[in-house]
């Protein structure tokens, strides 16, 4: 059985401060956390403006703040808090030029820089609904463009079915690597029909800045209607191939963690209930989950004939 991780529990500064907080709401008459400063940890600095233009796919909900975005995250590459990233990653220097591997399936397999996958793109502003494993949840607005332009450009060939990411290894600069937890580097992966859906993104930023690097710099995977976990970062490699990817989580705790992870209410972690979460920086599960994480009409019928309890 695996054991518990610090990212399923109740965050240490909220449990160390939970009397503070209880009392703080009584005195209030119950009102909710109005003080962003149970969350923050150190905002990333801010970086450099990117040009975009606003997606008809984004939600109109209002967009949580840069410090929750930057300074509450997952990436167990650099550990397994939830304050881990922000206080770990600002050493890291992503190599320039990025270069992604282009391998597998595909009649132009290679190697191709950040820069040149941006070519004669126009980077949409996407503001998603992306929700965490712990069913915490953010409105994001993210920076990136269709995953199936970069597809369409590698023109996979008939047997690719499946899409597989993989990201950087590098425990110098990753200190969770260093640890046991998952099987590094992490891996992956989309069905071809999920991969080329206009929801599906690379990430190159965040708030119309570069994206920082708790946040998954220089290049991530987005895919609104899934988990955060499924958002592979710091990519280094997409492989195209015919049978589905053995992906992180799929290895470490498969009771948990399916390969399709999409949002279901109705399927619970082994741990806890999903059918509510807490809309960050609050700290109650007040809101109900929406199958798909409110995309169903998007993207339902990509799964009409799969049974979503056994496939989760």
């Amino acid at each position: 059985m695996a054991t518990i991780r610090s990212s399923e529990i109740t965050d240490h500064r909220v449990y160390l401060n939970r009397r503070t907080f209880i009392q703080g709401l009584i005195a209030a008459g119950g009102a909710t956390l109005a003080a962003d400063a149970a969350w923050a940890q150190r905002p990333a600095a801010h970086g450099r403006r990117l040009t975009t233009i606003s997606s008809p796919l984004s939600t109109t909900e209002k967009p949580n703040t840069w410090e929750h975005v930057t300074t509450y995250n997952n990436f167990y590459e650099f550990g397994t808090d939830k304050s881990d990233p922000a206080t770990h990653s600002p050493k890291f220097k992503p190599v320039q030029p990025w270069t992604v591997a282009i391998e597998g399936e595909c009649a132009k397999p290679g190697t191709i820089t950040l820069e040149d996958l941006l070519k004669g793109e126009t980077l949409e502003d996407r503001v998603y609904r992306h929700r965490c494993v712990e069913a915490w949840s953010m409105v994001i607005p993210w920076v990136g463009f269709p995953l199936a332009n970069l597809i369409k450009k590698v023109q996979p060939t008939s047997k690719a079915k499946f899409v597989e990411f993989t990201t950087l290894l590098d425990p110098s600069q990753m200190p969770g690597q260093r640890e046991g937890v998952l099987e590094w580097p992490y891996v992956e992966g989309l069905r071809m029909d999920e991969a080329l859906h206009p929801l599906t993104i690379l990430a190159v930023g965040v708030y119309g800045e570069v994206l920082p690097n708790q946040n998954g710099a220089p290049l991530r995977l987005v895919v609104p209607w899934k988990y955060g976990f499924k958002g592979a970062k710091s990519i280094v490699r997409i492989r195209f191939v015919e049978r589905q990817p053995r992906t992180s989580w799929m290895i470490n705790w498969p009771a948990a963690y399916g390969f399709y992870s999409n949002v279901n209410p109705s399927v619970n972690h082994p741990r806890h209930s999903q059918s509510t979460e807490a809309r960050l920086p609050s700290l109650f599960r007040t809101m109900r989950t929406q199958m798909f994480n409110g995309y169903g009409e998007q993207v339902a019928s990509l799964y009409k004939d799969l049974d979503l309890r056994k496939n989760y």
